[in-house]
């Protein structure tokens, strides 16, 4: 016997509860296929972000470690970012963090995967993004918020700090994982 597939809620009602840059959180009423129905639920909304895993030419993974306010600590992620409405695809923004934020540029780009950060709440997508043969062309050009170092890897670095939860970003271990998969 076969089961169908879950189907879409339906929105009875919607309102803005917070319009901000980076906090923008709408509250809905909603009823579910079988009629039950949920008074207070949010969704935060985020435009689609971008990472990297960017490999030199020499095969060293380049990371960047900041400040994460949130969790209260400083770890090792992609160079990552939001996809800015002035870029014309996810693409040319993970080029543009990854210059800007590294200095790193050039090479050979493919996307590597899609990925939602929380598909139960937020309405945003990650563009993950693979750059080989990359070479340092510039000094990064940090905005005034960003306190950034840049770091070379190699593939046994970067695994013992997946192994060892010293990257703690799931949106980034995912991608790192799937590379390491596949060209151990």
């Amino acid at each position: 016997m076969t089961t169908p597939d879950p189907q879409p809620w339906k929105v009875l009602a919607s309102e803005y509860i917070a319009k901000e840059p980076w906090f923008t959180v709408r509250k809905e009423k909603v009823e579910m296929p079988n009629g039950s129905q949920i008074a207070s639920y949010y969704v935060s909304e985020f435009p689609d972000w971008v990472n990297v895993i960017a490999i030199t030419k020499d095969q060293k993974i380049v990371l960047v470690k900041q400040y994460r306010h949130g969790i209260g600590k400083v770890s090792y992620e992609l160079c990552a970012g939001v996809c800015d409405p002035t870029d014309q695809s996810p693409l040319e923004s993970a080029q543009r963090e990854l210059m800007e934020e590294t200095g790193y540029g050039g090479g050979i780009w493919q996307e590597w995967m899609v990925i939602c950060p929380n598909p139960s709440i937020q309405t945003n997508f990650t563009h993950c993004f693979l750059a080989t043969d990359v070479e340092w062309l510039q000094d990064p050009t940090l905005e005034h918020t960003e306190d950034i170092t840049v770091h070379l890897l190699t593939k046994q670095n970067v695994r013992d700090l997946l192994n060892n939860n010293e990257i703690l970003q799931a949106l980034m271990a995912a991608p790192l994982w799937k590379y390491l998969a596949l060209f151990p």
